[in-house]
């Protein structure tokens, strides 16, 4: 047993022996009494650690065993809620419990993603956001959370491919008839976007810039007052979601120019891309993805990875996906994970490129 130099009578004393004596005239020195608590403090903490460590592993395997919310931070109705309210039965088939799909939002996805930013990383609360989570982190400047550090990515949904769509008494048909016209008259070609850093807002920034040309930005409060001021001759130009100007389209009251996705789209296989048709090497097609709380087990982000590719390979998900526009695609957490960053980047220097700020 270790021993304990201590002076009480001219006699040695054991920490057993410390504690024998407290209350009488011989005095224990206040740093022995410390290191004495400290070590049973420390002692005690390991000990419990080792305790709860494998109830925590056993929480996991048995995930999951209650129902799961499947939070989408923008309004019902939009593309990321028909996403999550397609896949929403088929993870919850594989997984054995229900999804309830909750929408949360306002500022853009922000308040939404907060909420889950601070739920526990227990797997019942996820996320099923668009890429405007990643640009959310340059055009607001106080977020309430990392953008980063506080999620756990978990894979891929879809792609969400947009069209470039003109006004049919605006005298242009092509790509490059688009650009040949803005070059002709600098700042007097105007585009509507769903507002200040929106998706379509930051990819017309990107044709601008690739194309060198000065186009007009006019900032709607949402997509819907965009496609109105579209329709109703107040602006020539717009990218849109493939599902919001499709029936427009197909009755001529709009006129379809070019896809902004790499190659065509299945839907749409006679419209060329942007890239294709003018504008070489020019592809944005925004997208939506699920994450979970910071932290998340790997375990059962795994699973909910498994869950998901499943899902999407299931043929009445595609098609419901295909009704919406949107491309399904598979990854996995470790390719979903590499592509955040570079996805930041891309979407930062586009903010920046934009002047797009909100408070």
């Amino acid at each position: 047993m270790m021993r304990i130099e201590q002076r009480c009578g001219g006699s040695r004393t054991s920490i057993a022996s410390v504690l024998a004596v407290a209350g009488t005239d011989c005095t224990v020195k206040r740093p022995v009494a410390m290191a004495y608590a400290v070590t049973t403090a420390l002692t005690v903490g390991t000990i419990a650690a080792l305790a709860l460590a494998p109830l925590h592993a056993l929480a996991q395997q048995n995930w999951p065993v209650k129902p799961i919310r499947m939070l989408v931070p923008w309004p019902p109705g939009g593309s990321n809620d028909a996403a999550a309210r397609l896949i929403a039965p088929r993870l919850a088939e594989t997984l054995g419990q229900p999804i309830t799909v909750e929408n949360r939002g306002g500022a853009a996805g922000s308040v939404g993603a907060e909420v889950v930013s601070r739920a526990d990383p227990d797997g019942y609360t996820l996320m099923l956001h668009s890429v405007t989570h990643l640009s959310n982190a340059a055009l607001y400047p106080k977020l309430a959370y990392d953008t980063v550090k506080d999620f756990t990515p978990i894979g891929m949904v879809s792609t969400q491919p947009t069209l470039l769509v003109v006004h049919p008494s605006f005298p242009v048909r092509t790509v490059k008839e688009l650009i040949a016209l803005a070059r002709a008259k600098p700042r007097q070609v105007f585009y509507g976007s769903a507002g200040n850093g929106s998706a379509p807002h930051l990819s017309m920034t990107l044709f601008s810039s690739m194309a060198k040309v000065e186009l007009e930005h006019v900032p709607y409060k949402g997509g819907g007052p965009a496609l109105a001021g579209l329709l109703g001759g107040e602006v020539p130009v717009m990218l849109a979601t493939v599902p919001s100007v499709m029936e427009q389209v197909k009755a001529g009251r709009l006129r379809a120019v070019a896809t902004s996705s790499a190659k065509r789209l299945s839907m749409l296989p006679d419209i060329p891309t942007v890239a294709e048709s003018g504008l070489p090497g020019y592809e944005m097609s925004p997208w939506i993805g699920v994450w979970g709380p910071g932290n998340l087990p790997r375990a059962i982000v795994d699973r909910v990875n498994r869950a998901l590719a499943k899902a999407l390979a299931s043929p009445d998900v595609r098609d419901g996906f295909a009704q919406q526009g949107l491309e399904p695609i598979s990854m996995t957490p470790e390719e979903f994970a590499k592509l955040i960053p570079l996805e930041m980047e891309r979407y930062a220097r586009l903010v920046k490129l934009s002047n797009a700020r909100v408070e």
